[in-house]
């Protein structure tokens, strides 16, 4: 089968194409390809797309260096849609987001992924320490360990951070189950305190992580 004379582009002459994440396999982008993208797609390894607004062949990557190599191109059964499986260099979308479908509908409203993952039951609970020790630096109470934290100061909060993962290795090394749970969330609290210290957020990590997914 001759494959560009097989395949169905539209009245543009282009084919809505998706690229997904070879390992994860979740969907990152969608965009569109006329022939001459889809020719140099095959022949480089790496995604090339067609600009409907600035009508010109484009190199995903090109300016970001966020490049996707071919690791697998299919078609749909009537030939007028393209998957690609990639090996995704940093983010596919020009948000800062992994994924350009980092969007959910939860049933009344848009919200982020990582937002949705804030509110989830199961993560809920370090949110609201976090919470909370944000009301305490706001709001000092007398006898409080977390404002003692923030009355020493950020070498005081490291030095509490080292002791706690050295206290996580010590568990870990004697394979407790029980003590490594609880030495490391002595720790996640600490970290806390660091975070709410620099003003970093739990999506802050959450885009983080999901960036190297």
């Amino acid at each position: 089968m001759d494959l560009m004379t097989n395949i169905k582009f539209d009245s543009q002459n282009l084919i809505p194409a998706i690229a997904q994440d070879v390992k994860t396999k979740e969907v990152l982008m969608m965009a569109y390809m006329n022939k001459e993208a889809l020719e140099k797609t095959i022949e480089t390894g790496k995604v090339h797309y067609y600009s409907r607004s600035r009508q010109k062949l484009w190199l995903k990557g090109e300016t970001s260096g966020h490049y996707q190599k071919v690791k697998e191109i299919s078609f749909d059964c009537d030939l007028d849609a393209i998957l690609i499986l990639v090996e995704q260099e940093g983010n596919a979308c020009h948000t800062g987001n992994y994924s350009c479908f980092y969007r959910l509908f939860d049933g009344s409203r848009l919200v982020d992924k990582d937002e949705k993952l804030i509110n989830d039951e199961s993560f809920h609970v370090l949110q609201q320490v976090y919470e909370v020790i944000e009301d305490r630096r706001k709001n000092p109470k007398e006898g409080s360990y977390t404002n003692y934290l923030f009355d020493k100061g950020i070498d005081k909060m490291l030095k509490k951070v080292g002791e706690e993962t050295a206290e996580v290795i010590i568990a870990s090394k004697n394979n407790d189950k029980e003590e490594i749970v609880y030495e490391m969330s002595d720790l996640l609290y600490h970290m806390m305190v660091v975070m709410v210290q620099t003003g970093v957020k739990w999506e802050d990590l959450c885009k983080e992580l999901n960036k190297r997914r």
